[in-house]
C-alpha cells in the first residue's frame, strides 16, 4: 500500500511541477509534456512491482500503436480554439481523437487475430 500511494504522490508532484514551468515557460513545458515521461513511469512501475518483461513489452508497443491516433488533437486543438472557445476545442479534439483511438484498435486487433 505505501509504494502504491508514492506512486500516486510522485506522479502528481510530476504533472504539478510541469504544470507549473509551462506557466512560466511554455516552450520548456511542452518539451517535458511530449517526453516520455508517463510512459517512462509505468514501464518503471511496471518493473518494480515484478511485471513480467514479455507484459511490459507488450504495453510499450500497444502505447506505440495508440499514439499515433492522438496527434492530430494536437494538430485540431489549436486550430479551434482561436473559433470555438475553450471547452469546445477541448471537447471536438477529445471525440475526434476517441473516434480514431476505436478506429486505430479495431484496426490493431485485425491485424494480431
Amino acid at each position: 500500500m505505501s509504494f502504491f500511494i508514492f506512486k500516486i504522490i510522485f506522479t502528481s508532484l510530476l504533472i504539478v511541477i510541469i504544470t507549473e514551468i509551462s506557466k512560466f515557460n511554455v516552450k520548456i513545458g511542452s518539451i517535458l509534456t511530449a517526453m516520455p515521461i508517463t510512459t517512462l513511469l509505468v514501464i518503471f512501475w511496471l518493473y518494480f512491482e515484478k511485471v513480467q518483461n514479455n507484459e511490459i513489452s507488450e504495453y510499450t508497443k500497444n502505447t506505440l500503436y495508440f499514439i499515433l491516433p492522438t496527434i492530430p488533437f494536437f494538430i485540431i486543438f489549436p486550430f479551434l480554439i482561436s473559433r470555438c472557445g475553450f471547452f469546445l476545442s477541448v471537447s471536438l479534439s477529445l471525440l475526434i481523437t476517441v473516434i480514431l483511438v476505436i478506429f486505430t484498435n479495431y484496426v490493431v486487433k485485425s491485424y494480431n487475430g
